[in-house]
């Protein structure tokens, strides 16, 4: 019986020893499902960092209207001034090209002259606009023209080739020569549509660059051109059209109506870096500095709105 006895504790003590190790066999399995789980929640824990941290890890690519690129290049560097570690790229390229890298993806922000809705096969239902400024875009001459108003009238001869020598605006015995931005840029959109009432230009030499065609502008006796206000300098003339000079006043109450929106286009609503970026350009911080300072004007001070047809509303 003593026997028996213990070999029953024994088998006893076997079983319980067993138990033991099949729980301890099973305990492994469970850690490796947590560790799949705790990569989950991790960002999470770093979600409360969103100012400071997205900042710094999301790089920001802005292209497009060349008009906009002093402004968003001063602003981008004001900003990376404030968040070190944080990458801007500000790349030109036109308008077209802006909407057209927002819209695949390849750009965080498209910059434009002109509403995602004036160009053909952009998806601007996909597209949310940021509009930060308002700039004015003026007819610019050599200054050895010696002329400086035109009416609409004749700024659509010059551009349409019906004008070719300047006597015939009452200027010297001097042929004229077309500057033009490609088709894909904002400004030539926004002044054909607002100074030549949609007139085909003539050939002439066609520049992807404000800052080119400026250049070219300068150094070509009888060359005539349209630069945003933002590029215009003493190298070259601005002209008034029928009378009204291309100022904030003037542009602000539509007396001046060749203007364009500086629109910062995204791709669904923005988010991280680019979210706050695009808030830092709309702070009066910048809105009264680097806006005024660079040509543009703030969209505080327009007094009317335009709609992407060009209706006016008085505010």
């Amino acid at each position: 019986m003593k026997k028996l006895s213990k070999m029953f504790m024994a088998l006893t003590v076997v079983g319980a020893l067993l138990a033991g190790c099949g729980s301890n066999a099973a305990t492994p399995s469970q850690p490796q499902q947590q560790s799949g789980e705790t990569q989950t929640p991790a960002p999470e824990s770093n979600s409360g960092n969103t100012g400071a941290e997205t900042k710094s890890n999301e790089p920001i690519t802005a292209v497009g209207s060349t008009a906009m690129q002093p402004l968003v290049e001063q602003v981008a560097k004001d900003f990376m001034a404030k968040n070190p570690g944080l990458q801007i790229q500000v790349q030109g390229g036109g308008s077209g090209t802006g909407l057209s890298q927002v819209s695949s993806g390849a750009a965080t922000i498209g910059n434009s002259d002109i509403f995602a809705e004036e160009k053909k096969d952009i998806p601007a239902n996909e597209l949310v606009d940021h509009k930060v400024a308002v700039v004015g875009m003026a007819a610019v001459v050599n200054p050895q023209i010696g002329i400086d108003n035109l009416s609409k009238q004749q700024l659509i001869d010059i551009f349409s080739g019906k004008i070719t020598n300047w006597k015939e605006v009452g200027g010297p015995d001097t042929k004229v020569t077309l500057v033009n931005r490609p088709k894909s840029s904002g400004t030539r959109a926004t002044f054909s549509k607002f100074a030549l009432d949609g007139t085909e230009e003539a050939e002439g030499i066609t520049e992807d660059s404000s800052g080119t065609v400026r250049k070219i502008i300068a150094e070509t006796p009888g060359a005539i051109g349209y630069l945003a206000l933002s590029y215009i300098n003493d190298s070259v003339k601005a002209l008034k059209l029928d009378g009204v000079e291309a100022n904030g006043e003037n542009i602000a109450t539509n007396q001046y109506p060749v203007w364009a929106y500086q629109h910062m286009y995204t791709k669904g609503e923005p988010t991280g870096s680019a979210k706050a970026f695009l808030e830092y350009i709309l702070t009066d911080e910048v809105q009264k500095t680097a806006v005024k300072d660079l040509g543009f004007l703030p969209i505080t001070e327009m007094k009317v709105d335009r709609a992407a047809d060009g209706t006016i509303k008085q505010k």
